[in-house]
């Protein structure tokens, strides 16, 4: 009797694999179609799920017609060129196909010995992406810094806290553990995750000192040299820190020359947030924006956020390779080879916190050969045009008005009347389905945010968001 087999095989593979991609390309054809944000309510689709898994294997037809009727109604959709909230997670057909490819082979690639390949494409994409973006030379591979794909800059930023504690300590915090004298520095609008990472790597949110920004929501170098001051005359020692180029809230660009000049001077481990506008110095008028980045000892950006790689993708840059390693390597015994003890590899799992890592440069090399480097200009340049086609509306409005300049891609704006009103504005938007809006607070004020950075946004789906905006504020005026 033949011995049992449940996978699927190869022919079968095939023909669902086609039936996959058609899914995927009929998704994008239509996705214009499903309300942007998901209108479920909160169980929906639990309740439609078997209360048990399944005892018998279903087919791959049974599969996805519950795909369709279960899952895709509480997805928010944020590939639909009508998505405007938050930030881009900008997926593109290219990087589908790279994140195929890699999930097909299934690579581990902790060691170079694990997979050659996995690790010495990444390396070369990530050099390549130096000299694309113009930043400084430092972060080559063939300096003594160099780049590893991070799962965010959430990641990235615990990797960049974590050495820089470990460079002013000696090592010795690895050994022994944090004394509670450590002291970290950000501005009140830096990116949550640093906070996070303070905690994960035993700082403690009391040493995280919050800097006050200006008008423009930058940090003020000023006020961190006045910090720094004060914790030093408390016997604390100030070690790191995290200057943000695009801040979440308000894109706002913190003044790297300054901040890093005082870095260097104090003798502190400077991280720069590319997050999401780092992707924009592909283009080099938009450099200005990494003017003082040589003085960083860490950078990272996210091309899961506006270079049409899906997520997960953070490149990540340490001046640095040495102090990054002796933070993060251990090697058990199991680990140990030739190639590694030789030295003249790479083994990445030393350049991050997990041992583990998927073949993520694949999706970023199918990226940057398909577009290009023209094409990437292009489409980022496009999509600044239309965010600054937009606040050229609201400024021109009587209605409404700019909460603050918009430099790249982020419009941040208010409807005349308060924060009520435009509560209600942003809620009866999202609830359209048409467009989907996210918000936050700025000068004490509730403020909307219009993201313009998903793939196929095009010039009609601005005008027309900006003719829905108009119409329920009216509708709210009345």
């Amino acid at each position: 009797m033949p011995e049992q087999n449940f996978h699927m095989t190869p022919d079968e593979f095939r023909k669902y694999g086609r039936e996959v991609v058609d899914w995927i390309a009929d998704y994008y054809e239509n996705v214009e179609k499903y309300p942007v944000l998901s209108q479920v309510n909160p169980g929906d689709i639990r309740a439609n799920l078997p209360v048990d898994p399944p005892e018998k294997g279903e087919t791959f037809e049974h599969i996805l017609r519950d795909m369709n009727n279960i899952i895709l109604p509480g997805v928010t959709h944020w590939q639909s060129p009508n998505f405007f909230a938050f930030f881009p997670a900008n997926a593109s057909f290219p990087a589908i196909l790279g994140e195929l490819l890699s999930a097909g082979l299934g690579v581990q690639g902790m060691l170079w010995l694990t997979s050659p390949a996995c690790t010495e494409l990444e390396t070369h994409v990530l050099d390549w992406l130096v000299e694309m973006m113009g930043l400084p030379g430092k972060f080559k591979s063939d300096s003594s810094g160099g780049g590893v794909i991070q799962d965010s800059a959430s990641g990235a930023a615990l990797c960049a806290l974590l050495a820089a504690r470990e460079r002013v300590t000696k090592y010795e915090t690895n050994k022994n553990g944090c004394d509670g004298r450590l002291v970290a520095y950000v501005s009140t609008q830096t990116h949550s995750s640093v906070e996070k990472a303070v905690r994960i790597a035993g700082i403690g949110s009391n040493n995280l000192r919050y800097i006050e920004v200006d008008e423009t929501f930058a940090m003020s170098p000023d006020d961190l040299v006045e910090q720094i001051e004060l914790d030093r005359y408390a016997g604390l020692i100030p070690f790191f820190v995290c200057a943000t180029v695009g801040t979440t809230s308000s894109n706002a660009m913190d003044p790297l020359p300054e901040i890093g000049g005082i870095c260097r001077e104090e003798g502190l481990w400077l991280h720069v947030d590319g997050g999401m506008s780092g992707s924009a110095t592909v283009c080099p008028e938009f450099r200005t924006i990494i003017n003082g980045l040589d003085y960083a000892d860490s950078y990272c950006f996210n091309p899961h956020k506006w270079m049409f790689t899906n997520f997960d993708c953070d490149c990540f840059y340490v001046a640095d390779r040495a102090a990054l390693i002796n933070t993060l390597s251990i090697l058990p015994e199991y680990l140990k080879n030739k190639a590694t003890e030789s030295g003249a590899v790479i083994d990445y799992r030393d350049w991050h916190v997990p041992l583990g890592r998927r073949f993520r440069s694949l999706k970023l090399w199918f990226v940057l050969r398909h577009y290009g480097v023209d094409g990437l200009r292009h489409h980022i340049r496009r999509h600044v045009e239309l965010a600054q086609q937009f606040a050229g509306w609201i400024k021109e409005s009587k209605n409404f008005e700019l909460a603050v300049p918009a430099p790249l891609n982020l419009v941040c704006f208010r409807y005349i009347g308060g924060d009520e009103v435009n509560k209600s504005l942003l809620e009866k938007l999202n609830k359209s389905g048409k467009i989907y809006l996210s918000h936050t607070v700025l000068d004490d004020k509730y403020t909307l945010r219009f993201c313009v950075a998903q793939t196929h946004t095009e010039d009609k789906h601005v005008k027309d968001a900006w003719e829905l905006i108009r119409q329920v504020a009216g509708e709210l005026g009345k």
